[in-house]
């Protein structure tokens, strides 16, 4: 898989994002959907007819099903009966009639373009409606519903213009919605005018040629010419016409008409043409002269904020000499003590197998094993004592596998199959399978002997009864995918869309609520004194664990951060940042700085565990990296 931004890989939906799409069409940033990203339609076959449209016969009893009327004024009053019930999934939320120009928008649903244009939120997650690009399948869908010619189709009763029904007086025929136009437009059951006469009583397609034999109202084809009569006399009259000599002549001096009126179109579209070219020149010089007004006046402002800086820079600098001449002083004499050099972390090897981006690790310290779950569908075992080789590859999902956690001697796996798997670690087999929840299982957490299980929405409570896992409780009021749960102490942590929840694990209750920003929150951490959470839009922000207040926001990834991890010692914590951009952040908790940059990984870092100083990395490259001091 690439390992660029222009090629992000959505780990719930199994592939690259297709229904948002980094933002996906619109030169802003936007927030992928981190979920599985299904299609809102239903294919609808039918077999009868090999012509571009398919026909199909039809009695008076086999009526419409559902007639579809315009939405607004804006619409047209053509009439639309389908043949059959269309599938709900093909008709929008916003309108509840078939979708109509399908678009998929910023919050990955599919609507009618107006409606999405005419609408200010979704109804589904009350985000905010941007169409992003038109959606083909389910337009090429739409346009495989059989309907009723439009011909065979009538009001459906005074009072209900815009309610259509069969007329079985009509054309008889059933067409694809896609080949409307091209049957309706040689329908023998259209109704046509008389070529001769308007004032002729109307008539059907399949009744003009006969109409034309016994029409009374025939005129010269000579514009000048005042004769009307049948088909009998005009034959007669056109051998005596004597305009018939000048017909020749009289065809030229159209053509050279035509021809005229044709050039001095031309001519007045290239007036139009260099009049709006004229215009928009002159715009663009009034939209430079007022840019290079504004560029000036910056530059000057920049110009003196940049003496003012630099004046400032050199007090600092002055300051800064003088703290170090009296730090040497102080360390030559010995009153701060021996030197202790900043601790680096280096890459000491690579764990290369995985056919796939790895999602998630867990350690099983007491083994000294390491767990990874990729997109190959399959969890390794990595000895990470001895060998330091893959112990075995354990296979059961069929989907992503998302999410890893460990209880005693129990692992337990989510997947994009949306279920959760139980191994047992002693000798690594399955030993049961549950169906937890109806999206992908996108985090797994263990506390109290229950595990906490999160999806769409919804988190679910687990109590762990040897290999069985009983639905206890589930956890809603959520807003979003939970893509982080952290359990510490006797409180539950919950990650969703610029929101944390903070829960009593024993009483299951809410209680506190924390308001982030940066879009959703893809990964926490909790130390002894900070709630740590990463986001979408690139931030890690900080909060005191007893005040609630936020603290901090730390910045330098250029990229989602996927995950986060924490080594304590009693001198100092540092928490560990996995991001979109490749790269691990080191921080030290004590003066919220970053004091080192991991950079080894070919894509995305997504996963992060630590066992005994050392630090695990998993990522899009389908490795995992270990890294120690």
């Amino acid at each position: 898989m690439s390992s660029g931004k222009s090629a992000r890989y959505n780990r719930f939906s199994g592939g690259p994002t297709s229904l948002h799409t980094p933002d996906v069409a619109t030169g802003s940033r936007m927030e992928t959907t981190f979920g599985p990203a299904f299609s809102a339609v239903t294919t609808i076959t039918k077999a009868d007819g090999t012509s571009t449209y398919k026909q199909h016969r039809r009695t008076p009893s086999s009526s419409s099903t559902l007639a579809y009327s315009p939405r607004d004024e804006e619409d047209s009053m053509e009439p639309l009966v389908f043949a059959e019930q269309p599938s709900v999934k093909l008709c929008c939320q916003l309108c509840c009639s078939v979708f109509k120009d399908p678009v998929i928008t910023t919050c990955g649903h599919t609507f009618c373009r107006r409606c999405a244009l005419k609408s200010e939120k979704c109804p589904v997650d009350n985000a905010k409606l941007t169409v992003v690009v038109n959606n083909i399948a389910v337009a090429e869908q739409i346009g495989e519903l059989s309907i009723h010619c439009r011909h065979g189709c009538r009001a459906a009763g005074v009072g209900k213009p815009t309610v259509f029904e069969v007329d079985p007086r009509g054309c008889p025929f059933t067409i694809k919605l896609s080949a409307r136009k091209d049957h309706e437009s040689s329908c023998d059951y259209r109704p046509v005018r008389c070529p001769n006469n308007p004032s002729c009583p109307p008539l059907l397609k399949m009744n003009l040629e006969a109409h034309l034999k016994e029409c009374e109202h025939i005129k010269c084809p000579h514009s000048k010419c005042t004769f009307i009569g049948n088909q009998d006399t005009y034959e007669t009259h056109l051998e005596t016409c004597r305009f018939e000599g000048l017909k020749e002549f009289l065809q030229q001096t159209d053509d050279r008409f035509h021809e005229m009126h044709v050039a001095l179109a031309q001519k007045d579209q290239e007036i139009a043409f260099l009049r709006s070219m004229l215009g928009k020149l002159s715009e663009k010089i009034d939209q430079l002269e007022k840019s290079l007004e504004l560029k000036f006046d910056v530059l000057d402002e920049n110009q003196s904020k940049l003496s003012e800086d630099l004046m400032e820079f050199r007090r600092d600098a002055s300051m800064l000499n003088d703290e170090l001449s009296h730090i040497n002083a102080r360390l030559n004499m010995g009153i701060l003590g021996s030197y202790d050099p900043q601790q680096i972390f280096k890459c000491k090897g690579t764990f290369v197998g995985h056919q796939g981006p790895v999602w998630c690790l867990c350690v099983y310290s007491m083994g000294d094993l390491l767990f990874s779950g990729s997109s190959d569908k399959t969890i390794k075992v990595w000895d990470t004592c001895t060998t330091y080789k893959c112990q075995k590859t354990l296979e059961g999902h069929d989907g992503i596998v998302l999410a890893l956690c460990i209880q005693g001697c129990k692992l337990y796996s989510g997947s994009a199959d949306c279920t959760i798997i139980v191994w047992d670690i002693q000798n690594l087999q399955k030993v049961n399978t549950i169906r937890a929840h109806d999206n992908p299982v996108c985090t797994l957490v263990s506390s109290h002997n229950m595990l906490f299980s999160g999806s769409l929405k919804a988190i679910k409570v687990w109590d762990i009864v040897g290999t069985e896992l009983k639905l206890k409780k589930e956890l809603t009021g959520l807003n979003h995918w939970v893509r982080a749960l952290v359990a510490a102490q006797s409180y539950l942590y919950s990650g969703s869309y610029q929101t944390i929840k903070i829960w009593d694990i024993r009483t299951l209750d809410c209680i506190h609520v924390l308001q982030t920003s940066g879009g959703s929150v893809y990964s926490i951490a909790v130390t002894n004194h900070h709630i740590v959470c990463g986001t979408y839009e690139n931030l890690i922000h900080v909060w005191d664990i007893d005040s609630k207040e936020q603290v901090r926001t730390l910045t330098g990834h250029v990229g989602t951060v996927y995950a986060l991890a924490v080594i304590s010692t009693p001198d100092q914590t540092k928490v560990f940042s996995a991001s979109y951009d490749r790269s691990l952040r080191v921080w030290s908790m004590d003066n919220m700085i970053c004091t080192q940059t991991l950079l080894r990984h070919q894509g995305s870092v997504t996963a992060l565990a630590v066992s005994r100083g050392r630090l695990f990395s998993g990522a899009v490259d389908s490795t995992v990296k270990v890294w120690t001091c």
